[in-house]
């Protein structure tokens, strides 16, 4: 069985779903740190330039989600799950949930051994 390096709870899904009939397509990016720590960020499709050092490293709800290359070589060992959460402290992320009163997170685990064999990119 392919092992995936990216998932999403269905409260996060949930969420996702709501944007994209807001936004249309999206897409996220896992923040580096700066302004908005290490969460996840979501983005409308055509309002997010990725670099092309990022990552790809997978989908979520049928967004792609993409890592900076430097910051892949951290989690490379690593599953990564976005999450949700409430957020009341309104206007302190770009991300595009915080409108509607949410913020994503990712929450990780190291790889079994077996499931690091069966990355669907390791192939």
């Amino acid at each position: 069985m392919e092992v995936k390096r990216v998932d999403v709870t269905p409260e996060a899904c949930e969420i996702i779903e709501k944007l994209k009939k807001e936004h249309g397509e999206l897409l996220f990016n896992q923040s580096g740190g700066c302004c908005d720590g290490t969460a996840p960020m979501c983005y409308a499709k055509d309002d997010f330039y990725v670099p092309s050092r990022n990552v790809k490293l997978g989908e979520i709800c049928g967004c792609e989600f993409f890592i900076d290359k430097d910051q892949f070589e951290y989690f490379k060992h690593s599953h990564i799950t976005i999450d949700v959460k409430k957020e009341t402290a309104f206007g302190n992320s770009f991300s595009l949930e915080i409108d509607l009163g949410y913020q994503f997170l990712t929450i990780s685990r190291i790889f079994t051994d077996e499931e690091y064999r069966n990355l669907e990119d390791a192939k």
